[in-house]
């Protein structure tokens, strides 16, 4: 399969740099299986893989200023290590999420060799400030908020910066079918997902003359509502999200607060939980955002400003099932029109392409058995058959399709990655001399 190079709508090479942990590391994964479903070629950075070393160096106790040193050290070293990925992949982007461990100095070197970097900051940034020192050295800027943010990040001189609100995966995020077992264990008639922030251990001790289930972490110390924590508190994965969300009659979403008696903020980001509950065409209840408007229509999503109002239509809804259901549906064809990750992923490529004209650069499409004798041939040609690609597949394409294998590697498949690296090594002298 030959596909269109050096223009809008090209198959593009990108390396996803996950963060090494915290809630944006499912954002990382939605985006790169979205990436691939485009039909890009996506490698990963695995951060996490690191993390549990990373967090033995606490164990070492010593002093704090040491330690932030072996912190940082440590940090410098994956930022090596993505930039090694980055010469093997020869990525045409690198997408970074929210604590990526990518330092200035490796950012510096991207930007020396000619590799666009993105972010996607997908924090509050009234809240989380660290932007700041990262985000003049990102080639491009995605955020989850509008007006503010985009005057302060043009203030210290980020021209390349767009909103890019969150979505939903709808292979992930979808209706289910639950067992029995599966309704009791996840199901109530309300419930709420998510950390317990100081707004929501207010607000959530209204709820308990409900039949209130609560998930997720940071509950601890609370007397009121720990009888209601399920799990003991413990993190909840994301396919038991999907559960919980099918399961519950009333989904709350209450967006976070450090500000415990703000209860309902009316802030402007919209969470991630937002569309996910709608994508799986279960019913919430979710305070007003300012940005909300344009994201879905009235009768797309229900609702509520405060907690009156909150406690008001958790009463009427549960009474109206039908109308439950109506909503629900209509704010799953809309997140699945428009607020899918694959969507988002499309509008930031968009984006890229249309300020770096000609990207991403034209590269060789030299199909993988080109010029090779007709014995060694048939041998690539069953390679491919193997690896599931097309026998136009380019050469480029062939490794890193070898690359994503595990186990050992075959004598032919070896035999490929010694040829690319050899290829790269005289493409680095010839361009040597060419200086």
């Amino acid at each position: 399969m030959h596909w269109p190079q050096g223009r809008k709508g090209a198959r593009v090479r990108i390396l996803v740099v996950l963060p090494l942990y915290g809630g944006s590391l499912p954002i990382g994964r939605y985006c790169t299986a979205a990436l691939g479903q485009l039909g890009h070629l996506v490698e990963v950075f695995e951060a996490p893989a690191f993390y549990p070393s990373y967090k033995a160096l606490q164990g070492l106790k010593v002093g704090a200023d040491r330690l932030q040193y072996l912190e940082n050290s440590y940090l410098q070293v994956l930022s090596q290590a993505v930039l090694a990925k980055v010469e093997t992949f020869e990525p045409d982007l690198v997408l970074a999420q929210a604590q990526a461990p990518l330092s200035i100095q490796a950012l510096k070197r991207l930007k020396r060799d000619g590799v666009p970097t993105a972010m996607w900051f997908v924090e509050d940034f009234r809240l989380f400030t660290y932007w700041k020192g990262f985000a003049p050295h990102y080639d491009f800027f995605a955020v989850i908020q509008r007006d503010q943010i985009f005057e302060e990040l043009q203030a210290i001189g980020v021209q390349n910066s767009l909103y890019l609100p969150l979505a939903a995966q709808p292979d992930v995020h979808q209706p289910l079918e639950l067992s029995a077992a599966e309704q009791r264990k996840f199901g109530s008639d309300v419930s709420f997902m998510g950390a317990g922030y100081p707004n929501r251990r207010v607000a959530f001790r209204e709820l308990i003359r409900h039949d209130f289930k609560l998930w997720g972490t940071e509950w601890e110390g609370d007397s009121v509502l720990e009888p209601y924590v399920q799990l003991a508190g413990a993190r909840v994965s994301s396919a038991d999200c999907v559960r919980i969300f099918n399961a519950t009659r009333v989904n709350i979403n209450l967006h976070s607060s450090i500000q415990g008696k703000e209860l309902v903020t009316g802030g402007d980001f919209i969470n991630p939980r937002t569309f996910e509950i709608a994508a799986c065409r279960a019913f919430q209840l979710v305070d007003r955002r300012g940005l909300m408007p344009e994201a879905f229509a009235a009768d797309e999503l229900a609702t509520f400003g405060s907690m009156d109002e909150l406690q008001e239509k958790i009463v009427y809804f549960l009474a109206h099932p039908d109308e439950r259901e109506a909503i629900a549906r209509r704010g799953q064809e809309r997140v699945l029109r428009e607020h899918t990750y694959a969507a988002r992923m499309q509008t930031l490529l968009d984006f890229v392409a249309a300020r770096l004209p000609g990207w991403p650069k034209p590269r060789s499409v030299v199909q993988a058995a080109d010029g090779l004798p007709p014995e060694l041939a048939g041998d690539i040609a069953a390679l491919l058959d193997r690896l599931a690609l097309p026998a136009g597949t380019s050469f480029e394409d062939l490794v890193w399709a070898i690359r994503q294998q595990h186990g050992k590697l075959g004598e032919l498949d070896a035999a490929v990655l010694f040829l690319d690296e050899w290829r790269k090594l005289y493409d680095k002298r010839q361009g040597g001399q060419g200086a």
